[in-house]
């Protein structure tokens, strides 16, 4: 961790606090979010000129009735099914955008698997275990964070599947 990563991590966000406080290894990407982008995982893959296979979004979903945190790549789509299999539901839904934000405590378009208000079951898609390091956000728009898989799913409580598309 550099200079740079403890700063952010000892004022930044809940994210970065779970980081620091975890002692793990980890970078900070900031890059200057443009409002207007169509998509916030891929404009940081393309910003920080990372392929879009290492960067992942975190999106919520209602899982009969229970919401869960799901980890894929921005490159694709999260499979709801492959999803609701994984934590041993029948169906599942996207969250409402609102419910997800007030749940993890951050914005869409800056929810992080990491520090999140409430601890809800993880599911992060195998394909992370394929890189030395992936990039999920950090806690707010135009931040992410590198750190390895492992770290990953373990701060998160998660467990892996094919949940992505």
């Amino acid at each position: 961790m550099t200079k740079k990563d403890a700063a952010a991590g000892s004022a930044g966000t809940p994210a970065t606090v779970a980081l620091t406080q975890a002692k793990v290894a980890f970078t900070v990407h900031a890059y200057d979010h443009d409002p207007a982008a169509d998509s916030y995982g891929a404009e940081a893959a393309r910003v920080l000129g990372v392929e879009p296979q290492r960067v992942f979004k975190t999106l919520l979903a209602d899982v009969d009735g229970r919401l869960a945190v799901a980890v894929v790549p921005v490159a694709g789509q999260l499979d709801l099914k492959a999803l609701a299999a994984a934590v041993g539901g029948k169906r599942a839904a996207m969250a409402d955008p609102k419910l997800a934000e007030r749940t993890t405590g951050y914005v869409l378009g800056g929810i992080s698997p990491l520090g999140q208000r409430k601890k809800l079951v993880t599911v992060i898609d195998d394909s992370a275990l394929a890189y030395e390091t992936v990039f999920c956000s950090a806690g707010r728009r135009g931040l992410e964070v590198e750190l390895s898989p492992a770290d990953l799913v373990s701060l998160t409580s998660a467990t892996t599947a094919p949940i992505g598309r």
